[in-house]
């Protein structure tokens, strides 16, 4: 009988400890050029994303490759630690440093199409109640510049 209750008991947690979905990119905003230079500049922005898990989860550690037009633009590291509410929009300040001999390969092109396709790809650790699991990602989409 014990062992019955015990079996339940761990059928009810495994079910209730559900894996935490992916987070929906839903756009940058506030990019902005904090200095430029002929090797590497560095670049601001926030990154908007949703939530759509039906508890919080904490975000921790986030490691990605940035690729524009297919050429790589630099490394984005986030080594903090933030509470994400549940069903609910949120945003990661990021900074980076860029190369910019991929984006002078890149700059007639995008400015002349005032788009470029962007791959974001990467991992990041998310967890509850102190257990966390690495969770990769990847983004692609054509993404519309402003120059002006």
């Amino acid at each position: 009988m014990r062992f019955f209750i015990f079996f339940c008991i761990l059928i009810v947690l495994i079910t209730a400890c559900n894996k935490p979905q992916s987070f929906e990119y839903r756009g940058m905003q506030n990019l902005k050029i904090d200095s430029i230079g002929l090797v590497a500049s560095k670049i601001s922005l926030e990154l908007v994303y949703f939530n759509p898990n039906n508890f919080s989860v904490d975000l921790r550690n986030v490691n990605c490759d940035i690729y524009i037009n297919h050429n790589y633009m630099g490394r984005y590291v986030l080594d903090t630690l933030m509470h994400i509410a549940k069903r609910s929009e949120f945003i990661i300040p990021s900074s980076m440093n860029v190369d910019m001999k991929n984006v002078f390969k890149n700059a007639l092109g995008t400015f002349l199409s005032r788009e470029a396709l962007v791959e974001i790809k990467g991992s990041t650790r998310v967890g509850k109640s102190g257990i966390f699991i690495t969770v990769p990602f990847t983004y692609t989409a054509m993404e519309k510049f402003s120059m002006f």
